[in-house]
């Protein structure tokens, strides 16, 4: 309530002025002889938008989806320019997405909308995923680099990922489907629409990537529609986790003598859900102007027992930790431990955006701006027990740490000619606090405020070319707990810094291709990095950072029905440019020196897909390969004893889907295979050695009962 007062000023000089604001974030649905508008917050929008998008701007498409029968998050990301996808679980439950080179752990480097609305639970104050909704639930999946991200924030530096979900049809209908395969893999699907409607649930469950993971989760997708002049997209979600599953990577010893899917750990279980509830307005404003308003809410629980974090934590004694470095068997139900990092998230806000098309000196304008009121609130508790399974024992932290955030930005838009010029601000006021609920505990506040400007170009020297180019400065806000510590001391931890440039081209339609290139160029003043890991003592760290590179992707089709794809991220340039330093104190973190490569910063990155797709036959295979990367600032290569230093080594892995589609009932049959050869490979080294995902086989039938998908 006392961010009220401030939230009506200023929404009230919008609500007064909205006649000279333009139309703006919607979608024109067509359906049988009727069409609506739904109301929604796009990144990128219609195709026609690419010509006047001054960044790198791709779209992986509902066919790219479904004919590849992804199965994860992680495989979708994949196909995207730029992006660096890295497994943990199998299930893709918690992917770790890094952008331009920056480190994917737990993706705090991106920013995730779900139709334009915050994905994350803590954007703000902890930007860890610890949830991602399964990758069923959408239909298409936008990302966006550059001078063209600052509409979207608080994360400016690598991108937005922004997944949409699909559009309620007037008429009614829908389908069910049904698959099944090896590591015990099962899932399922309904959806039903009509009148401008949407209802879906899924279920799937599985054994995960290594021994004692396995993971269920459901999810409840609601979406409706409702006014003709004013109208209003209500959505509501709820997804639910269950998995068995530990946080611990493996030993060297472990992984060479006990095998590659080993994990002792069975009582370790993840149980989580989430609701979040959204309602999108329009309000036309003339012929030229439009107000779209989204309210959310949304509330996360998480609660995740485990008997080890890292391979050298010391939660199991000694005997354990010595047993582990020498590769030997142990028994958890043994080890009398247990930690329960039990944590509830509150997200809730409000953000009205417009745009106004006008002329100014004869030419033409569009002005874009908005304004946002979000609010996020932590309680995070722990609790350490002493035999296995207990779920109950003696607690260690009680903490609330509460977030609010106030932002604007302003886009305007000039076209001269086949030029357009796109000068932006964006400006990100932060209060954050934190308080230690524990007897004797004390609490703390902090806040900070921050321009970020951006100037972004594009020509468009025919229909089917644009040539585009930017500069923007990246802006991401420290988390709570790293400026605010649990006795309330403030530390000066700036927010991260960085100048961005970009430059290329997009052809489209071409000869059946379709085809993006981009340079780019990321330079930071101010890179934060390590940070804690959960049951560890890595310090937090920051220093100068470079990193330069580029991408290409497109697709090809010929009238045979023969298709290719690709995405292809070369990163020459990844370094530390300067030592980084832990934040207090200041002293250099191990290894780290000027011309060392930033850990987690593959050089090269390619997902390449070959098909073919005739008369309801689909047919493709896809190669997916991850250039060798570090694993520590000291450019380790030697693998070392507790497996959280060492090489990386490259590799490449191989997918197949086959569908086909009866037309006289409507139905389709699939087949998928993932990883065909089964190749074992070390993806991650954070918390001990984590591998990738064993073979999947795959098949099921999917029977629609309408026109549609």
């Amino acid at each position: 309530m006392r961010a009220l007062p401030l939230v009506t000023c200023l929404l009230v000089p919008l609500f007064l002025h909205a006649d000279r604001v333009l139309a703006q974030d919607s979608t024109v649905v067509a359906a049988s002889d009727r069409v609506y508008v739904m109301p929604r917050v796009d990144v990128i929008g219609k195709k026609e938008n690419l010509a006047t998008i001054p960044g790198s701007a791709t779209v992986l498409s509902a066919y790219s989806l479904e004919s590849a029968l992804v199965l994860t998050a992680n495989e979708a990301l994949r196909k995207l320019p730029g992006l660096a996808v890295r497994d943990e679980e199998g299930f893709g439950l918690r992917p770790n997405i890094g952008i331009r080179g920056l480190n994917p752990t737990r993706s705090t480097k991106a920013t995730l909308l779900e139709d334009g609305i915050p994905l994350a639970y803590a954007p703000y104050g902890d930007n860890a995923s610890y949830y991602h909704p399964p990758i069923e639930r959408f239909e298409l999946v936008e990302l966006l680099k550059g001078a063209g991200q600052v509409p979207f924030g608080p994360q400016t530096i690598g991108g937005v990922i922004n997944y949409i979900t699909p559009t309620p049809p007037v008429r009614l209908g829908g389908f069910v489907s049904a698959a099944g395969g090896s590591r015990d893999f099962s899932s399922g699907r309904v959806r039903l629409g009509g009148h401008r409607t949407l209802l879906e649930y899924s279920r799937k469950e599985g054994e995960g990537a290594r021994d004692n993971i396995r993971s269920r989760l459901q999810d409840v997708n609601f979406k409706t529609v409702l006014g003709e002049h004013h109208p209003l997209t209500l959505r509501a979600n709820y997804f639910t986790e269950s998995s068995t599953i530990t946080y611990s990577g493996m030993t060297q010893a472990e992984f060479d003598n006990l095998g590659p899917r080993y994990n002792p750990f069975k009582n370790d279980a993840f149980d989580s859900d989430r609701f979040g509830a959204s309602a999108t307005h329009n309000w036309n404003l003339g012929s030229a102007a439009l107000l779209t308003t989204n309210l959310y809410v949304s509330v996360f629980n998480r609660d995740w027992w485990r008997q080890s974090s890292t391979t050298t934590d010391a939660q199991g004694g000694p005997g354990v930790a010595s047993a582990r470095l020498a590769g030997n068997l142990i028994d958890p139900d043994t080890i009398g431990s247990v930690q329960g990092r039990l944590r509830e998230y509150r997200t809730w806000g409000v953000e009205p955006r417009a745009r106004l098309a006008y002329t100014a000196m004869g030419l033409a304008n569009e002005l874009q701006g908005g304004i946002k009121a979000h609010f996020e609130r932590q309680d995070r508790r722990q609790i350490n027990a002493t035999s296995p399974t207990a779920r109950t024992g003696t607690q260690v932290e009680d903490n609330l740490r509460e977030t609010r955030a106030y932002s604007a930005f302003m886009v305007n838009r000039t076209q001269l000619g086949a030029w357009s010029f796109n000068p932006g601000l964006r400006y990100e006021r932060i209060h954050s606090s934190r308080t230690n609920r524990l007897s004797g505990g004390a609490s703390g506040s902090d806040a900070l405020g921050e321009w970020i400007p951006s100037l972004g170009a594009t020509w468009n020297p025919s229909e089917k070319v644009t040539a585009f180019t930017g500069v923007h400065r990246g802006f991401a806000p420290p988390r709570t707990e790293d400026v605010i510590a649990s006795v309330g001391t403030v530390t000066e931890v700036e927010p991260e810094e960085s100048t961005n440039w970009e430059i290329g081209t997009r052809l489209g339609s071409i000869g059946g291709s379709h085809v993006q290139a981009t340079g780019f160029r990321n330079d930071f003043k101010r890179l934060i990095a390590v940070g804690s890991i959960a049951g560890g003592s890595t310090p937090l760290a920051q220093g100068e950072a470079l990193f330069v590179g580029a991408e290409l992707s497109g697709r090809y089709r010929h009238s045979s029905g023969f298709f290719l794809s690709g995405a292809y991220t070369w990163l020459p340039t990844a370094e530390q440019s300067t030592p980084f330093r832990q934040v207090v104190g200041g002293a250099p973190v191990g290894g780290s020196a000027a011309g060392n490569r930033q850990p987690y910063a593959p050089e090269h990155l390619l997902t390449a897909t070959a098909g073919y797709a005739w008369h309801g036959l689909d047919a493709q295979i896809e190669a997916v390969h991850v250039g060798s990367q570090f694993a520590d600032f000291a450019n380790t290569t030697i693998a070392s004893a507790d497996g959280q230093r060492g090489k990386l080594a490259r590799y490449t892995t191989w997918n197949a889907a086959l569908s086909h589609v009866f037309r006289s009932t409507g139905a389709r049959a699939f087949v998928a295979v993932k990883n065909i050869a089964d190749k074992i490979t070390i993806v991650d080294r954070t918390r001990g050695i984590q591998v990738g995902s064993p073979r999947l086989v795959q098949a099921g039938i999917k029977y629609a009962f309408d026109a549609g998908r």
